[in-house]
């Protein structure tokens, strides 16, 4: 699939809208696994015009192909377990930048981070709930050290917790930080093929 410039703009847009920024990512080489059941294109449901494509990318590691009302974006990413749970780390592909028609100085000026997901698969389906950016802020308004993080306008947050400390926040509040309704993503196309599983 060729690549297109919106792969920045996409991230953006998450950010901005249903994601929360990371600046370090949410998993070390150790926690991260491979599972092929995450391969394949993945919607809602049969007429979705959004949906998630994976490709297995090394040896443990995806591409993730997020296609919105026609447009798509590149991400690299991580599927790692921290304790009894699974989360996707999302990072957007360096091209996406570098296929913007801007030169050098601007590109410079975008800084791709890290979001997070936890993620459960079962079979021919994926349920998968970003950390909730109304629930973040809420306890940063009661508790601000609750996590390091540096605020964007009235709303935006960005966290600039290292990996360790994400991750003991990750796993402290699991339950109540990821909300209750994930999205359910059902497999609308299997993978060209697949390789063994690697862990």
């Amino acid at each position: 699939m060729k690549r297109t410039p919106s792969a920045l703009t996409l991230a953006l847009a998450l950010v901005l809208s249903a994601c929360v920024p990371s600046l370090n990512p949410l998993y070390t080489e150790r926690d991260l696994v491979f599972d092929t059941a995450l391969l394949g294109v993945w919607a809602e449901n049969d007429n979705a015009q959004n949906t998630w494509a994976f490709e297995r990318s090394g040896d443990k590691s995806y591409k993730a192909i997020y296609t919105e009302k026609g447009k798509t974006g590149e991400f690299e990413v991580h599927l790692l377990r921290l304790g009894d749970t699974l989360f996707l780390d999302f990072y957007p592909e360096d091209a996406g930048i570098k296929e913007m028609n801007r030169n050098d100085f601007y590109q410079f000026h975008f800084l791709p981070v890290h979001t997070f997901a936890k993620v459960s698969l079962s079979g021919s389906t994926v349920g998968m709930a970003f950390l909730d950016p109304d629930w973040l802020k809420k306890l940063l308004e009661k508790k601000p050290g609750a996590i390091r993080h540096e605020k964007r306008g009235e709303e935006g947050i960005v966290l600039t917790a290292s990996t360790k400390d994400l991750q003991k926040f990750v796993l402290k509040h699991v339950h109540e930080a990821f909300g209750d309704k994930p999205a359910v993503l059902n497999r609308v196309s299997a993978p060209a093929s697949a390789a063994p599983a690697a862990k």
